[in-house]
């Protein structure tokens, strides 16, 4: 049996302990300074924030142009001008999938993320091979990183013919969740579209995370829609929305009606902080029972020039544009990014715990509020009991 002693860590709740790691999972939590067991190797954390691994809910390690050459940004008014730029550029660069997907998940694993939700795009255009490309990606980083891949219709399904059948063998082919895009402003057509989404996670058991940018009213009344079928297909708790912009765009009373209906359907909501756009009022959520978390989304590709896949910079972020100032406002922002994510991904077995999956990250920090205020390089990255990153960078391969 492998044994290390993270010594002199300081625990999420401020006290000093060592914790014992076996066989990649955290054996015991004892008083800082215990004799450890003969033969482990120690780790001598000088006081560090410890705290579970960093999950990101929302990235696109397809479309990413991390290692190449600086792209200038190609405007769109529309999320359909947009989908149409990033198809041209696509063509043009020609860069391989797998290769722009590896940078980026050293690059995020570095910055402590243990386990992320990608996105990959499905379309009459690009068929199934940034699908194929993830999951030898995804196999290829297993040491690194626990990677759920969700099938993304990017440019629809009503409006993209074919795309409801590769959706279908996407999941036949290792997809772990269906995606959805905008049933109304990309299709032009909510009920075809959800019929179609939730009768492939039906057919196979799996469940879906939809994008939706559609705004005010019609967003709140797409999310309502989604509500119901998550209740009658019975897929409460396994259905997220990602961005849902119109929450922060409604009256109160549209916006307490839609909010019931996601906290009785157990729909998830995931925000990444966007930019001069509406964003989910994460507290008002949150005390009605909706499960909130983070994701990166765009990261220095087509659609946005920014984004680093730090998930503690992001948390901040999210604190920043929320107006949290508080210290449990400044927590509450490190669990979307944390336990939160981790709850809506299934993973079970994250968290700082006996029993639990050593996937540890060590902050320069006194505290959780302190660590999202300064989101400091993270001084070393554990996965699964092994020592991953120090200083900001991986120290192993992958």
């Amino acid at each position: 049996m492998t044994q290390t002693i993270l010594a002199n860590a300081t625990l999420p709740d401020g006290r000093r302990a060592d914790i014992h790691i076996r066989d990649g999972r955290v054996a015991a939590i004892a008083e800082a300074g215990a004799a450890p067991p003969d033969g482990a190797q120690r780790i001598d954390l000088a006081g560090a924030l410890l705290v579970p691994g960093m999950i990101d809910g929302h990235i696109h390690l397809d479309k990413t142009f991390v290692g190449l050459p600086f792209q200038p940004h190609r405007a769109g008014d529309t999320v359909a001008e947009r989908i149409a730029r990033e198809k041209e550029l696509r063509r043009e660069l020609r860069y391989p999938v797998e290769e722009r997907a590896i940078r980026l998940i050293r690059q995020v694993v570095a910055h402590g993320t243990t386990a992320l939700r990608s996105h990959v795009d499905v379309d009459a255009e690009v068929g199934l091979t940034g699908l194929h490309a993830l999951l030898r990606v995804r196999e290829a980083a297993r040491d690194l990183v626990d990677i759920q891949i969700v099938a993304f219709p990017q440019s629809g399904i009503i409006a993209d013919p074919g795309v409801a059948d590769l959706l279908d063998q996407a999941v036949r082919d290792g997809a772990d969740l269906i995606g959805g895009l905008d049933p109304a402003g990309i299709d032009d057509d909510v009920g075809g579209h959800l019929d179609a989404i939730f009768a492939i996670a039906q057919r196979h058991g799996v469940g879906l995370d939809i994008h939706l940018h559609d705004p005010g009213p019609l967003g709140c009344f797409e999310l309502r829609q989604i509500a119901a079928r998550a209740l009658a297909a019975g897929l409460e708790g396994r259905v997220a929305v990602s961005h849902a912009f119109a929450l922060g765009a409604v009256d109160d009373a549209e916006l307490g009606r839609t909010v019931q209906a996601l906290a009785r359907a157990d729909v998830a909501i995931m925000t990444n902080g966007p930019g001069p756009v509406p964003m989910p009022p994460v507290r008002r959520l949150v005390a009605a029972g909706v499960r909130v978390f983070a994701g990166s989304d765009n990261i220095r590709d087509a659609w946005s020039p920014y984004g680093e896949g730090d998930m503690l910079a992001r948390a901040m972020l999210i604190g920043y544009r929320q107006g949290f100032l508080a210290d449990a406002d400044l927590a509450l922002a490190f669990d979307l990014a944390n336990s939160r994510g981790a709850e809506v991904l299934g993973h079970a077995d994250h968290g700082m715990r006996v029993g639990a999956f050593a996937d540890l990250v060590a902050i320069p920090a006194g505290s959780i509020p302190e660590a999202v205020a300064a989101h400091p390089p993270r001084a070393m990255v554990m996965k699964r009991g092994r020592v991953v990153a120090r200083d900001g960078a991986l120290t192993v391969g992958g």
